[in-house]
């Protein structure tokens, strides 16, 4: 489940309403807008990107392929997840698998939508999951230490080892992530990590689930929670979950005039699409030709013949070079053909570093 964005909260703040909407779950689907659910709790969504409409201007293919990204719906959480309480041992496995956790937050009052911990207040809920998500790590970090403790009689590099496990297992017992351990760079803990998957070391977003009124000026819960979040370095992407579900049934010039009446630009969905995405580390290259404008996902800093291979296998293989135009020229001149007498395609060989918006045509040889 790599390179997936895992949706956590409490009961009643907003989880469900959010994934339903990213799951389109009012059918109503924009034309050449792929989407899938590929199980009830996992849903690929495309990643909004308003140049693919403007290379299909120029281009006139038959299709749009947008980038798309994993979104998973994580199992409720209540206070002793970490001990098997509720759903607990289903939500710690579920959200140790995914990259990005995106929690939602509710910054809302409704007198009809009881609140498990009985009342608002953002800090306390985010204090419950992301201390569940410490004691999980501790329990982990005490198995390793233990079985660390046996190798030390007679293992030297295992000493080393014990010792930094050791310092994470007291930074971790006074509630502090593992995100602000000191040797978080340290070879050592990264051969944690890659081991234990600790959830508090995590990237987060946090989703400030509002009214209506709450999306034209920051509530009180709302101020509260950015002030926490800045802190530790985490967005915060205020939107409003109910109104969210109801755009996805709508058209999409008809979804812009409703955001525009509220005086919204863009809705609070793509926005956490798109944070999401560039948090995964991912950004997008082009192709373009009369089948298809396509969008294809890549990690940041792939080099020209790796990027290839995500079309396909026989692309890296047998890479020769990649003919390759900045979005920005392809649109100002017009398309291919503008941009060659313009002097704007360059050829580039296997040492060249993509970079996001790329239009490219790989030259292979198999």
């Amino acid at each position: 489940m790599g390179l997936s964005v895992g949706i956590v909260g409490l009961p009643n703040v907003g989880k469900s309403t959010t994934f339903n909407a990213l799951t389109k779950a009012q059918n109503a689907q924009a034309e050449n807008y792929p989407f899938c659910t590929i199980e009830p709790n996992k849903a690929i969504v495309p990643v909004p990107d308003a140049r693919l409409a403007e290379l299909a201007k120029i281009v006139n293919p038959e299709k749009i392929q947008y980038s798309t990204i994993d979104f998973v719906d994580i199992a409720g959480l209540v206070k002793g997840a970490s001990k098997g309480e509720g759903l607990g041992n289903k939500f710690l496995s579920n959200i140790r698998e995914v990259e990005v956790m995106l929690h939602m937050v509710r910054c809302f009052e409704d007198e009809n939508i009881v609140h498990v911990e009985g009342g608002i207040n953002p800090l306390r809920d985010i204090e419950i999951i992301e201390g569940e998500l410490i004691f999980a790590d501790i329990e982990q970090l005490e198995k390793k230490i233990a079985k660390l403790q046996r190798d030390a009689k007679t293992k030297k590099d295992a000493r080393a080892k014990l010792e930094i496990a050791e310092e994470l297992k007291d930074h971790l017992d006074n509630l502090q992530p593992v995100s602000t351990f000191s040797k978080i760079e340290d070879e050592t803990f990264l051969e944690f990590d890659q081991e234990l998957r600790f959830l508090s070391n995590k990237e987060i977003i946090y989703g400030a689930n509002t009214d209506e009124d709450g999306l034209l000026e920051d509530n009180e819960y709302v101020k509260t929670l950015k002030e926490h979040a800045s802190k530790s370095g985490f967005e915060v992407i205020t939107l409003c979950a109910k109104i969210e579900e109801e755009l996805v049934g709508l058209e999409d010039d008809e979804a812009k005039e409703f955001l525009t009446e509220l005086g919204i630009q863009e809705s609070g969905l793509e926005k956490i699409i798109k944070t999401a995405f560039s948090k995964l580390g991912l950004i997008s290259y082009f192709t373009a030709g009369v089948m298809e404008v396509r969008a294809w996902t890549i990690t940041k800093g792939w080099t020209a013949p790796k990027s290839a291979s995500v079309i396909h296998n026989d692309f890296e293989k047998g890479f020769i070079r990649a003919e390759v135009i900045a979005y920005d020229d392809f649109i100002k001149f017009s398309g291919e053909a503008g941009s060659k007498d313009a002097g704007k395609m360059r050829l580039e060989g296997k040492e060249y570093i993509v970079a996001d918006g790329d239009v490219m045509h790989f030259r292979f040889n198999v």
